[in-house]
């Protein structure tokens, strides 16, 4: 197979010499086929490089695993707020929904750093970009810069379990967006115990959450049904 290949080109040069052409385009794919097939046999990964720092490395080295299949993605196909943070009820995880849309400014699903820039000076605590990038690498698990909403709802998870510095951006944000999640979330559980009755307790809460809501739109949904018959009566009454 090597040398049908081979043969193929010097008949391919031949053709280009005698036709006047220049085959320097040919010779330059031919060493880019050639140090690829170098690259791929040694197995080296460049993500190594001596002149590569530190984060692009990691990053580098993470997509490499996922590419190869050592490694899985981290974020899930199907993201359900409500049952990955059960510390949380439907309302906070609504309140911090409610927020994150509000400063969502490209409607594309996440929070870059020019838009948590903004929120950080809405929230009365502006931020230095070093700081920002900071706040950003401690919730962002896939490595893209930006906070999903997935990652959002992690900053306060961390806050709620006490796993924030104190001089944290992050710490800063929540405490800042008035979302109270130290009543009902998981800062006063101090062993493992205490969790899981707290996890359990939430759970019926959310049930329960869920029920009056549908009790709602169904009140609702007989108001209208009440207006729309009103408003049927007092239109027939105008055309007798």
């Amino acid at each position: 197979m090597a040398s049908e290949e081979l043969a193929q080109k010097l008949q391919r040069r031949l053709q280009l010499e005698e036709s006047g052409a220049t085959v320097e385009g040919e010779e330059v794919a031919a060493k880019g086929e050639e140090e690829v097939a170098v690259a791929g046999g040694d197995g080296e990964r460049s993500c190594l490089t001596a002149s590569a720092d530190a984060e692009l490395s990691a990053k580098l080295c993470r997509r490499q695993d996922i590419n190869e299949g050592a490694a899985q993605p981290r974020r899930a196909a199907v993201f359900n707020p409500y049952t990955e943070f059960k510390e949380f009820s439907r309302r906070q995880i609504k309140d911090m929904e409610r927020m994150f849309r509000l400063y969502d400014s490209g409607r594309d699903g996440y929070i870059d750093l020019m838009e948590l820039k903004l929120m950080m000076e809405k929230l009365g605590a502006p931020q230095t970009h070093l700081g920002l990038k900071n706040m950003i690498k401690e919730v962002d698990e896939d490595f893209d810069g930006k906070l999903s909403f997935r990652e959002f709802l992690l900053i306060f998870h961390k806050a709620a379990a006490g796993e924030l510095e104190e001089d944290s951006g992050l710490l800063t944000l929540a405490k800042l967006s008035e979302i109270d999640v130290s009543i009902e979330g998981v800062k006063g559980a101090k062993n493992f115990f205490e969790a899981k009755v707290q996890a359990l307790s939430s759970a019926s809460k959310f049930e329960a959450e869920i029920k009056a809501e549908q009790d709602e739109r169904k009140r609702e949904e007989e108001e209208r049904k009440h207006r729309r018959a009103a408003f049927r009566e007092l239109k027939s009454a105008f055309t007798q």
